[in-house]
């Protein structure tokens, strides 16, 4: 089986994790400080994916959509195996390797400290062609981590699959190819935008905030005590598997 590109309605796939987003109340807008993120990055709004694993309507669409999106732009011929990323990434793996009927793994942040001391659980093997799952993706830093993991501990990474992407920061989609990784995402900030203006999300003001950000991300950050610029990231992979 090869991709198949006929087989997924981005938009629509891209406009029900919008709703979904929002009717749950996973979208949060800031009121009197805005967002600073591990990356060090400030934003108006922060988004909670984990909000939607306790919503099984919601949850079974993702999972579908996620699905869909797997079999059309990757292929599954590609991938042997489903990695979960801890831990907002494990639930949302399991339930999509389950769909596509695959092995699943998960990968700590960081070992596990006791007995075995792993920071991959589940079986594997070497040379296994592992799909990444996580909730959300701002600038991929956390993204290479894993995926530096799963290749050191021998397996071949190249995908990454997130319900979310801010799909705003510089230099992001580069970053990902200089890794080796292609990131597919089934919803942006656009998408959210666009959906919260038609059905009445949120207040004008609002809005047009958001908006603001992501017409320029670097200004707006480093106007509210974030970063202005992309810092270095880690050396690009270069296909030996101990990096």
């Amino acid at each position: 089986m090869t991709a198949d590109t006929g087989a997924f309605d981005r938009p629509a796939a891209a406009r029900r994790t919008a709703e979904a987003l929002l009717r749950r109340g996973a979208v949060h807008f800031y009121t009197d400080s805005p967002f600073i993120f591990t990356s060090g990055w400030a934003s108006p709004v922060y988004i909670d994916c984990r909000m939607l694993i306790s919503f099984p309507d919601e949850r079974r669409q993702l999972v579908a959509d996620a699905a869909a999106l797997i079999r059309a732009e990757v292929g599954l011929d590609r991938i042997d195996a489903i990695a979960g990323a801890e831990t907002a990434g494990i639930p949302f793996a399991a339930w999509i390797a389950e769909e596509l009927d695959l092995p699943m793994q998960y990968v700590r942040k960081q070992p596990k400290g006791f007995a075995r001391n792993a920071q991959i659980e589940g079986h594997f093997e070497h040379g296994q062609r592992t799909l990444l799952v996580d909730d959300m993706a701002t600038d991929g830093r956390s993204k290479f981590k894993f995926c530096d993991v799963m290749r050191a501990a021998g397996m071949e990474v190249e995908e990454v699959v997130t319900l979310f992407s801010y799909g705003i920061f510089p230099d992001s989609a580069r970053n990902f190819s200089e890794r080796g990784l292609t990131l597919h995402s089934l919803a942006s900030w656009t998408d959210v935008l666009d959906v919260a203006r038609a059905g009445s999300f949120g207040d004008a003001a609002t809005l047009a905030e958001l908006e603001q950000f992501l017409d320029d991300p670097i200004s707006w950050s480093r106007a509210h005590g974030g970063v202005g610029e992309e810092r270095p990231v880690a050396q690009p992979y270069s296909g030996d598997p101990r990096r």
